[in-house]
């Protein structure tokens, strides 16, 4: 298996701040492993909520996550804030895949890194359904 490296802020296009807390740490005095996905579900939802806002179109569809993954590197502790950086990293008809990194402070290199994937699927019928233009484009603006 080749070793993964952590990516840089540089790979990232939208980012977003985080305040770590108490309840974040384990017993080993650092976040939590499932807490990364907390926190890339955070960072990926105010990105779309700002987008939903921005376009301001009203539809019957849902993102449902299908994938996630994640990759530590570094261990992060409350009460440093951490920055998540988002980038598309695939755009299909009705899925996204999201490159995703967790940034500790100033650190230049990730501390955790993975993806993310959302499926669009219409709200009564769960079928999937093709992601609307507006927030097609400002999805592709993100690779």
């Amino acid at each position: 298996m080749d070793r993964v490296l952590p990516t840089t802020r540089s790979d990232y296009r939208h980012f977003c701040t985080i305040q770590t807390r108490w309840m974040d740490n384990d017993a080993y005095g650092h976040v939590n492993n499932a807490t990364y996905y907390s926190f890339f579900d955070t960072a990926i939802a105010l990105f779309l909520d700002s987008c939903d806002r921005q376009i301001g179109e009203k539809t019957a569809l849902v993102r449902v996550v299908v994938s996630s993954q994640c990759q530590y590197f570094a261990p992060v502790s409350f009460p440093n804030a951490v920055t998540v950086g988002i980038a598309t990293a695939a755009l299909g008809r009705s899925s996204v895949r999201y490159a995703v990194a967790v940034f500790e402070g100033d650190c230049p290199t990730a501390a955790a890194q993975g993806e993310f994937v959302h499926v669009y699927v219409d709200q009564d019928t769960r079928r999937p359904m093709e992601i609307p233009a507006q927030l097609r484009e400002r999805l592709a603006a993100l690779r």
